[in-house]
C-alpha cells in the first residue's frame, strides 16, 4: 500500500513542560526513547513523504532511517506552531498527517484509518476519538495550509480543526490505549506499569 499524496510530519520539538525537569522525549519505553518509537513509527507509513521536524538535542545518539527527511526547529519555546510552520514549509502532499512525539505504544495499524478514509472524502479534517474525545494524530487537507501557517503558540492544529466542525470526520478508534499520550509524569508512571505487569 502506498498513500502518494499525504506527508506525515513528525513534530518532536517540544519542550515538555508539564514532565517537569525531565525532556518527556527521551525517557525510555520498552529499551528505547519515546522519540525513537515516534521515529519508528514514522519510518513504517506508506506515505509520500515523512519529515521529523525536532531540535538537535532530540538527534544525539539517534540513527534516523534514509526515508525520513529532517527539519531542525532552534526556536522551540515559540510553541507547537513553529515546528508546524517548519513541517508545512518541507511537506509537498496533498494532505499532512500530523504526529506527536509522546504516543509510543502507536502503530501503523492503529492508523490505517486515516488512509481509508482520505481516499473517499476529499476536503475533511480526519482525526481518532477515544469515547467521543478526540486525540491526536490528524490529518489536513491542503486547502487548510495558510490557516495552519497562521497559528501561533502552542495552538497549533487543533485551534484549525476546533474551528471547521462542518468538515471534521472523527473516527472512533478500537483500541484506544495505543492512542494514549505522554503529557506529564502520572503518564510515564502509568506506562511504565502497565508494561512491566
Amino acid at each position: 500500500m502506498s498513500v502518494e499524496n499525504i506527508s506525515a510530519i513528525l513534530l518532536a520539538a517540544g519542550l515538555s513542560r508539564r514532565m517537569g525537569s525531565r525532556d518527556k522525549l527521551l525517557l525510555e519505553y520498552k529499551g528505547m526513547a519515546l522519540i525513537e518509537h515516534a521515529i519508528n513509527l514514522l519510518d513504517s507509513l506508506p506515505c509520500r513523504e515523512k519529515i521529523l521536524v525536532t531540535s538537535p538535542r532530540h538527534l544525539e545518539g539517534i540513527s534516523l532511517p534514509a526515508g525520513i527527511a529532517t527539519v531542525l526547529n532552534q526556536n522551540p519555546q515559540a510553541g507547537q506552531s513553529e515546528s508546524l510552520r517548519l513541517g508545512l514549509g518541507a511537506a509537498t502532499g496533498q494532505w499532512y498527517l500530523f504526529l506527536n512525539a509522546d504516543q509510543p505504544r502507536l502503530e501503523l495499524a492503529a492508523l490505517l484509518p486515516f488512509f481509508e478514509l482520505s481516499r473517499t472524502n476529499q476536503g475533511k479534517i480526519i482525526y481518532p476519538t477515544v469515547e467521543g474525545n478526540p486525540c491526536s494524530p490528524t490529518l489536513f487537507p491542503a486547502s487548510f495550509r495558510e490557516e495552519l501557517l497562521a497559528q501561533t503558540g502552542d495552538a497549533g492544529g487543533r485551534a484549525v480543526r476546533a474551528a471547521h466542525p462542518q468538515v471534521c470526520l472523527a473516527f472512533e478508534t478500537d483500541i484506544p490505549e495505543d492512542f494514549a499520550d505522554i503529557d506529564g509524569p502520572q503518564d510515564y508512571s502509568k506506562l511504565t506499569t502497565h508494561t512491566n505487569r
